[in-house]
């Protein structure tokens, strides 16, 4: 294959009810995926992801390891799709189409380890599952939420937190280590960033982003301080369910979420997964590193089109598609064609 390509997988924001109906109907590739999750986790998932209610989809614990199914189960419709094309060619979730690397964004990393044969599928959604309601208790324990800030300097939010930080801290009442804190979460794209903190240090922060010139301050609809200091109890609990979980070497790289870089070994995996619930998403230095690497087509797999659209302000001029839903497949599958990517 001439054309380097990655698979990128969304977080938690790209849910909606009905997502993957039309799959789990028409693919029995899909199908085995939504029948899988459902029984590793004791409970129907699926039908939560097709028919709601929202309010129930859109609980932590059932969102990520909802958005990470939904995600694996295009993924499988997608290569089974391919492969009906080239009957010699068996399935799996790096063939008949084999990217060079693979990545996510938070929770979606996970989906990005199942690709690359780091973690199993049941594995994956328990540890999706136990990370979402670990995430929700900590930000019960510290009310915290999440903003996103517009076309403003990383330099300068970054020290609107460390200003807003000083000052909330000064005024500590408990002992939680997120208290007082806020810090940068995500670096989405160029002009988009999201900042992430207990609600005092938080509100503080985004006075301060708009006294200072951010184009505009969204607060965001999250249960807690998603990728700050409020999650770093939640990262402790985590370890230890990873450690009880059994992580491979990957067989693609994956490019984490903490520091932008290719990993493969199952220690530095468990290291990933355990820190990056309290650390920032570096996705504008991942997608970076993947175009300097070689990589001209990225190709979102999950629900909604929130990657496609960063990636298209980080890296211009490269190759992007979405598969969101079965007609997605269908498209990508010619456009896939059309590029040389697979045969047929």
């Amino acid at each position: 294959m001439t054309t380097k390509i990655a698979f990128l997988f969304p977080g938690q924001g790209s849910q909606a009810v009905g997502m993957g109906a039309d799959i789990f109907a028409s693919s029995p590739a899909a199908r085995r995926v939504f029948e899988s999750v459902d029984e590793a986790l004791g409970f129907p998932l699926s039908q939560l992801c097709f028919a709601g209610p929202d309010e129930t989809l859109r609980e932590t614990i059932n969102t990520q390891p909802a958005i990470v199914t939904v995600s694996l189960a295009l993924l499988a419709a997608l290569q089974e799709a391919l492969a009906e094309q080239m009957p010699t060619t068996s399935t799996s979730w790096t063939t008949p189409l084999t990217p060079a690397f693979t990545a996510g964004h938070s929770v979606g990393e996970y989906a990005a380890l199942v690709a690359s044969g780091s973690l199993t599928l049941a594995d994956a959604a328990r540890l999706v599952r136990e990370r979402g309601r670990l995430m929700h208790h900590e930000g019960t324990l510290c009310p915290s939420s999440m903003a996103a800030v517009i076309a403003m300097d990383e330099d300068a939010l970054r020290e609107v937190c460390e200003e807003a930080t000083a000052t909330a801290s000064a005024n500590k009442s408990g002992t939680h280590p997120g208290e007082g804190q806020v810090a940068i979460a995500n670096y989405n794209a160029p002009g988009q960033i999201v900042i992430s903190g207990e609600l005092k240090a938080l509100n503080l922060a985004m006075e301060l982003a708009k006294a200072r010139g951010a184009k505009k301050v969204m607060p965001l609809a999250v249960s807690g301080a998603f990728h700050s200091p409020v999650m770093q109890p939640a990262a402790a609990g985590l370890a230890q369910a990873i450690s009880a979980t059994t992580v491979n070497d990957a067989h693609i790289p994956l490019i984490g979420n903490m520091r932008a870089l290719p990993l493969t070994s199952a220690q530095d995996i468990r290291e990933e997964l355990a820190g990056q619930i309290a650390a920032s998403v570096q996705w504008t230095r991942s997608i970076e590193y993947l175009v300097s690497e070689g990589v001209t087509t990225f190709i979102e797999i999950g629900p909604g089109q929130a990657l496609t659209g960063m990636v298209k302000r980080i890296a211009k001029g490269t190759t992007l598609m979405n598969v969101s839903s079965g007609t997605d497949i269908i498209k990508v599958t010619n456009a896939l064609r059309e590029l040389g990517a697979i045969e047929g």
